[in-house]
């Protein structure tokens, strides 16, 4: 039996890789970050690439990276923050697993991103200003693409582990 992999979607700072790593060790599949696997084959941290070859580079790359690890089966991806801006991204995360939109207002996400040197979208005078406009503009693809949104904000990870379980064994899924 094809056992679909699980697509981690949403905002920077609302746990995918977190989520991810735990969702995975509990039903025995490979985790993946895309960010990681990334820095990993080219050899360069994500600011580093941005700075080089700014954000339209970066994206080439997190589109080549998506399509090969949509593809795997018995897999937890969990997914850039702003991987949902590609057109081709959406259709594959959609058609080839099941999503799940890790939902967190923007007031938890400033204060999880606020220390953190490696996202370069906000390495800017006003990081919550750059936070809501992402935002804005990426939660209608998140929630149009998501199978499953649960909130991540007052949830231990445990609990949202268990809620997409349980909607997974629900839906037949694993």
């Amino acid at each position: 039996m094809h056992k679909e992999s699980i697509f981690l979607v949403g905002p920077m700072g609302a746990g995918k890789s977190t989520v991810g790593r735990l969702l995975a060790e509990k039903m025995l599949y490979h985790f993946v970050d895309s960010d990681h696997e990334i820095e990993a084959r080219t050899g360069a941290s994500i600011p580093m690439i941005f700075d080089i070859e700014g954000e339209s580079g970066f994206r080439e790359r997190e589109a080549q990276i998506i399509d090969e690890l949509t593809q795997r089966t018995e897999t937890v991806l969990a997914t850039g923050g702003g991987v949902v801006e590609c057109e081709v991204n959406r259709q594959h995360l959609r058609s080839r697993g099941f999503v799940v939109y890790l939902k967190s207002p923007v007031e938890a996400l400033i204060q999880r991103t606020k220390h953190d040197r490696n996202r370069p979208l906000l390495q800017t005078d006003d990081p919550a200003k750059v936070l809501r406009e992402l935002m804005e503009k990426r939660e209608p693809w998140y929630i149009e693409m998501a199978d499953l949104v649960v909130e991540t904000q007052q949830v231990s990870v445990h609990r949202v582990v268990k809620q997409v379980l349980e909607r997974l064994s629900a839906e037949k899924i694993i």
